[in-house]
């Protein structure tokens, strides 16, 4: 619980709940926090912020006309190393003392410490005991001579964990002193600290640097507003004034930028961006794949960086992709590029184009007819068709690379190589559909192609059952299927690079990269 003190009286402390000025709270103040409540000398002062937990709240009953909460001993005061007040507190009372300086025998003499440190780690809640009933919380704790100490919380004193955040400093006054022999814990220190019964804290929360970005709010823009075109057609994009927190290296982090990134809004030391966009290239070197994706308002190379190997699934020329946990950084040539970490904290890959919900939700798409698509159509497309001329359609089985669904070839050792992946892979491979089929609606005819289970839904049925069928039935099998309807998503997969995709679509312009099947 976050809240502002009010007011000190003999017996209590007023406090407004943080966010929540009209409603006030009394709190009575356990004997330990007598000192800092002191209305002469404490450094609880109208305006000070405290954060709170483990309180029990008694409602307004009978004459009382306020509610109040009953004393906690789980009490941290924040601190502000901008106000000059508080600077002074921490350098006058916490500066001198430092984790090298603490020792068991002057604690056994009555010496007390006043730390200071930052918050490295918070571990999990433990469980010890034969029974299993003492629970305790390890924060780790590291002072400005990087001289590291545990901070032992137990039982219900774990909860004021829930107050710290990892980079925060925290101020710990008279903390318990306690042995690792005593307490048989498996750590090398040779002493330990703990919430005792005169510890008091104060936390300087971790605060990051900010910086006031213009942003062109490009997706109004570009994406042709009704709205401001009736406004003024003659408007260009509006530009907002964000705040936005840098990181470590002055980057300026976009993960909680409320709106959606293009590309012409890009710029040098940007991350958490999020991108959506079409793929217009794709090449691999030396294990990293770099993505050539393209919007409305440009296009950028992203270079994906994966723990081992491909994980995505299948991606292939024209299909739509969202990607989250980007960054943005300038090449030796001055250009920009994006970076994306597989196990970096906020990244994810989403192929629309091969979601199976696609075609299916109607606020993602519009229903287009055949006549609609053109070979300057970008990006996935949904129509609703059925199976033509399925005389003339082509059935191929062949093998395919189970992480990345694209086709695998014998190579001259005998070994099944993936040139997607550009690695050998005997052993993840699996039979798969290569398929290319007429389509047709009401307004005109499409030739396109499809593999793995896009083809198997096309054709309903699995490769190995359809291998186990006779000759004669196989070339039979597709006649079953004439005026058969589908949702499908279409891409325009026509590729003028010399991509070495060009093997899976043979000539066909148009991939078929999901179907469900109309009842």
């Amino acid at each position: 619980m976050h809240l502002f003190f009010q007011e000190q009286t003999s017996t209590c402390s007023l406090w407004g709940i943080f966010g929540a000025p009209i409603l006030w709270i009394f709190i009575f103040t356990g004997g330990r926090f007598y000192s800092i409540a002191d209305p002469d000398n404490g450094i609880l002062k109208k305006g000070r912020e405290v954060l709170l937990t483990g309180c029990y709240l008694r409602v307004a009953t009978g004459s009382s006309v306020c509610a109040r909460l009953l004393p906690t001993e789980y009490f941290v005061v924040l601190l502000d190393e901008d106000e000059d007040d508080d600077a002074m507190l921490i350098g006058a009372q916490f500066c001198s003392d430092s984790f090298s300086s603490v020792s068991l025998d002057s604690v056994k003499e009555g010496a007390s410490y006043s730390l200071y440190a930052r918050i490295e780690n918070i571990g999990p809640l433990e469980v010890h005991g034969k029974s299993g009933s003492l629970e305790r919380k390890q924060i780790t704790l590291v002072d400005n001579d990087g001289i590291r100490l545990i901070f032992f919380l137990w039982g219900e004193q774990a909860l004021i964990a829930n107050l710290f955040s990892v980079g925060s400093m925290l101020a710990l006054d008279r903390p318990f002193i306690a042995s690792v022999v005593d307490n048989s814990l498996e750590i090398c220190d040779e002493v330990c600290l703990e919430y005792g019964s005169a510890t008091q804290l104060y936390l300087v929360p971790l605060i990051l640097h900010e910086e006031q970005v213009s942003v062109a709010l490009t997706q109004n823009h570009y994406q042709g507003s009704r709205l401001l075109t009736a406004l003024n057609p003659s408007e260009g994009p509006i530009v907002s004034q964000v705040t936005l927190p840098c990181d470590s290296q002055g980057s300026i982090d976009f993960r909680n930028y409320p709106f959606r990134s293009y590309v012409v809004d890009l710029r040098n030391k940007m991350t958490g961006i999020s991108l959506y966009g079409v793929v217009t290239d794709i090449r691999v070197s030396d294990g990293i794949f770099s993505l050539k994706i393209e919007d409305t308002t440009g296009a950028i190379w992203a270079k994906l960086h994966f723990i081992k190997s491909w994980s995505l699934g299948r991606l292939a020329m024209a299909h739509t992709v969202y990607i989250s946990g980007l960054s943005s950084s300038l090449t030796p040539q001055e250009s920009l590029q994006l970076s994306w970490y597989e196990n970096a904290t906020g990244s994810s890959f989403f192929n629309l184009s091969c979601l199976p919900a696609f075609p299916n939700t109607s606020c993602l798409h519009r229903l287009l007819c055949l006549t609609d698509l053109s070979i300057h159509t970008s990006g996935a497309q949904v129509c609703r068709v059925w199976l033509d001329q399925v005389e003339h359609c082509h059935v191929n089985t062949r093998y395919m690379h189970t992480l990345c669904g694209h086709r695998v070839d014998q190579g001259p050792n005998g070994d099944l190589e993936c040139k997607f992946c550009q690695s050998i892979c005997n052993a993840e491979v699996e039979l798969t559909f290569h398929l290319k089929i007429t389509l047709a609606d009401d307004t005109s005819k499409i030739f396109a192609w499809c593999i793995g289970q896009t083809a198997a839904e096309l054709l309903q049925i699995s490769p190995d059952e359809f291998c186990g069928l006779s000759e004669d039935e196989q070339i039979m099998y597709p006649s079953s299927l004439e005026r058969e309807k589908f949702t499908v998503s279409i891409v325009n997969s026509r590729d003028d690079s010399g991509s070495f995709l060009e093997q899976d679509r043979d000539r066909a312009e148009w991939e078929v990269t999901r179907a469900i099947k109309c009842e």
